[in-house]
């Protein structure tokens, strides 16, 4: 049988005085976790393990507290249960703010997670998964609101100068090799160039990344993640592969051929996506090539503020 009896009314040392009087920048919990609903591949809610950050000022510099159990199930209830976009966001940090009652001003919430996408091979008719990871960072403050989206984005970069070598040693061995012939046959020529003695070095290249922050416009909505890691990995030319037949490595051996770069080349065409994107207010953008010729790498960083 269920009680009628109203709950009892239990202390609340959060509105006790403070022994110091000074109001906190941040008050909150991290990483709390939860099932976040975000946009998958065609748009589809896709559910993904996540985790949250979430606090407020503290406002009131002689209360003691905030009421951190509001925080928390006003994240669960709002993530696990409405597909993340800017607009839910909005919401979820005014509740935040409206919850503690006129000891806070402004809201902070950090969302990590890891997006699946599907991709397609080069060449053959495959496909696999491939991880991102995405940071969301929403605030809410007398100023406005500020949603800031990051991600990571992993592929491939070969070097011009080694590459510019590389083809320097095979020219000089071709010339060595054909030393007493002036007009080589096509055929003759063929065979070299399939045989070992046709590849008298290869360029180094290295596993990249890109991790790229940006800081969305007054207005967007939908978080507009899926559509920059399409531009910024078409504009890179090299992202790496998931299901791999031979005819998909020969497919990003020419890839890696056509798509030269160095750090800075890298960061540019980054930059050239972000600088254009009609979702995007600032950007920054860090890329780093794992070197295998070094044992440091070699990064290069861009920002810059998107024109109205």
């Amino acid at each position: 049988m269920t009680s009628s009896n109203p709950p009892p009314v239990l202390p609340d040392v959060a509105y006790d005085r403070a022994a110091a009087a000074r109001p906190l920048d941040w008050v909150g919990m991290r990483r709390i976790a939860l099932p976040l609903l975000v946009a998958g591949d065609g748009g589809q809610p896709q559910r993904v393990p996540a985790s949250a950050d979430i606090g407020v000022d503290l406002a009131s510099a002689e209360t003691r507290g905030i009421h951190m159990s509001r925080l928390y199930l006003l994240v669960q209830d709002a993530l696990s249960t409405k597909p993340l976009t800017a607009a839910v966001l909005r919401d979820l940090l005014r509740e935040c703010i409206d919850s503690q009652s006129g000891l806070a001003t402004t809201a902070r919430l950090t969302l990590r997670w890891e997006q699946l996408l599907k991709r397609r091979a080069l060449a053959s008719d495959n496909a696999g998964w491939k991880s991102y990871p995405v940071e969301v960072d929403a605030t809410l403050s007398p100023a406005g609101v500020e949603i800031v989206l990051s991600f990571g984005i992993d592929y491939s970069s070969t070097c011009p100068a080694s590459a510019a070598l590389s083809r320097k040693a095979i020219a000089d061995r071709f010339e060595t090799d054909f030393a007493n012939d002036d007009a080589p046959s096509k055929i003759d020529v063929h065979e070299w160039l399939s045989s070992p003695r046709g590849l008298a070095a290869t360029p180094h290249a290295q596993r990249s990344r890109a991790d790229v922050r940006v800081t969305l416009r007054e207005g967007v909505d939908a978080l507009p993640l899926l559509e920059l890691v399409d531009a910024i990995e078409a504009a890179l030319g090299t992202p790496v592969q998931t299901a791999v037949k031979r005819e998909d490595e020969q497919a990003f051996a020419r890839a890696n051929a056509d798509n030269l770069m160095f750090c800075e080349d890298a960061a540019r065409r980054v930059a050239a996506v972000a600088s254009t994107s009609p979702h995007v207010a600032r950007f920054d953008a860090t890329v780093s090539h794992f070197e295998s010729l070094h044992a440091h790498d070699a990064v290069a960083r861009v920002s810059g503020t998107v024109g109205g």
